[in-house]
């Protein structure tokens, strides 16, 4: 496998809850670098809720069929624990009598660095679901070595769950490379809801938003507008890699 010649830093997906949109932003990250000529690679180290990689609910397997460079692949690839319950990783993996080795994800990222450029690791769940019997996903985050980027809904709650986890993040000393509002309610958030919600979330915190994306209706071509917030997340991070050299 040739190696790519281009560099960014690895994001890591985290959500500020379950079902706010990690899957959707990981795959808008993937057509993204593909189309600027990167090799991403899309990982989901745990995967919860489905009984193998092919199933109907697989994260991977809905990536891989709206990446155009991955529609022939295998979405095992992307997989490092399955398990059949809806849990957080702990308890999903304790069902099937299973334990999971943050090592060996540690491992397999460093291995898919070498050839592949940026990886994109998509959480499970939020920020605090624990991962074994020490680890919580934030704690995946200094371990693996990758920027997070948080998702949040747009709408009402997001202020105090988007607070919440900026806060735990800035405990342990990480900053969101990026922060990311999802809309997909019918019918949509109103305007001044999400302004509202962006207001409060960067006074309090000093994180800016870097964009909402609505509704998507073809995953395959999501359109223009879908990438601007990435493209500012591209951007930040950037110009960091670029202070730094």
């Amino acid at each position: 496998m040739e190696k790519s010649n281009k560099k960014t830093d690895n994001f890591f997906v985290a959500g500020t809850d379950t079902g706010v949109g990690k899957t959707v932003l990981s795959l808008l990250l993937m057509q993204f670098f593909c189309a600027k000529g990167y090799k991403p690679f899309y990982l989901k180290p745990l995967q919860t809720g489905c009984k193998d990689p092919y199933d109907i609910d697989s994260d991977a397997g809905f990536i891989y069929r709206h990446v155009k460079p991955l529609e022939k692949k295998d979405p095992a690839d992307s997989v490092i624990y399955c398990f059949k319950n809806p849990k957080a990783p702990y308890f999903a993996a304790r069902d099937q009598k299973k334990d999971i080795d943050l090592k060996r994800i540690k491992n397999i990222v460093e291995e898919k660095s070498r050839f592949c450029n940026p990886l994109i690791i998509e959480a499970a769940g939020g920020l605090f679901v624990p991962i074994n019997e020490k680890l919580l996903i934030i704690d995946a985050i200094k371990i693996i070595n990758a920027k997070p980027i948080l998702v949040a809904r747009a709408g009402l709650g997001t202020i105090n769950h988007t607070l919440l986890s900026i806060e735990a993040l800035s405990h342990r000393g990480i900053k969101p490379a990026g922060l990311v509002f999802m809309d997909t309610s019918e019918p949509p958030v109103s305007k001044e809801m999400i302004n509202e919600n962006m207001e409060a979330v960067e006074k309090f915190s000093g994180v800016k938003v870097s964009g909402v994306i609505g509704k998507i209706h073809d995953f395959s071509n999501p359109g223009k507008a879908c990438f601007q917030c990435v493209e500012r997340i591209f951007r930040g991070t950037e110009k960091q890699l670029e202070n730094h050299c």
